[in-house]
Order: structure tokens, then sequence, then C-alpha cells
């Protein structure tokens, strides 16, 4: 009876997790502007599944500023297949240094949770598109 009660708390236990775990993975996959990626919760984002694009960048780049606004409505067009954030390299040191990022911006593109590709510099969204959903 005891191993019987203690089993049924651990499915109990474990069934609570996953369903956790779902729904931080729906919110991701919802979301239709880039969330704001840290130090801390980049191992979760890029590991959630899926294609996802991470904008490294700082706000005194100029030539960030000019991809934020394709970056933003690259999001709003893939809701749901890929998940988009930004990385401020200024407040967020390791995963700069972990990529070896030496400029900016650089997107950094994962599919389930390996990189599988790093585009430098800002381009028109026309080149940068093709670059991101050849990966889909």
């Amino acid at each position: 009876m005891a191993e019987d009660k203690e089993l049924e708390e651990l499915k109990q236990k474990k069934l609570r997790e996953m369903m956790q775990k779902l729904q931080r993975k729906s919110a991701f996959q919802e979301t239709d502007h880039p969330i704001e990626v840290t130090d801390l919760n980049f191992d979760e984002i890029i590991n959630k599944g899926g294609l996802v694009v991470i904008d490294c960048w700082a706000a005194w780049c100029a030539p960030c500023r000019m991809i934020g606004p394709i970056i933003e409505e690259l999001a709003k067009d893939y809701a749901g297949k890929i998940l988009f954030g930004k990385l401020n390299v200024d407040k967020n040191r390791k995963v700069p240094l972990e990529y070896q990022i030496m400029s900016i911006p650089t997107i950094l593109v994962f599919k389930d949770g390996s990189l599988v590709d790093r585009i430098i510099g800002a381009m028109p969204r026309r080149l940068l598109e093709p670059r991101i959903t050849k990966h889909l």
C-alpha cells in the first residue's frame, strides 16, 4: 500500500513538471515579438526545440538599430514557427564570450538546440529572411 501511494505521488509530480514544461514551450512558440534573452535564460530558450533566432546587439550600435525593426517584423510574420530573441551584449557577457561574438549585430540561428547558422552584420530583410527560413 505504501509503495502504491509513493508511486502515485511520483507520477503526479512528474505530470506537473511535464505540464509546466509544456506551458513554457507553448508560451515561447506563440509570441509574436522578440523575447529578451539573457545569460541566465539563454540555454533554456535555445533548447526549447524548433528554430530559435537570437539577435546579439547593443544600444549604441547603429547597424543593430537598423536590423531591429526587421527582427520585429519577422517575429510577427513567423509567430508560432520561429522564436526570435534579443540579447544585449553589453548587459550579458557570458553568451557573447562563449559564442566568440566579435562584431554586432550577430544573429545566431539554433535548430533543436544546435547552432546551425551565424549571420554577421546588418542586411535588408530580402537577404536576411531566406538565411533564416532555410532552416525551417
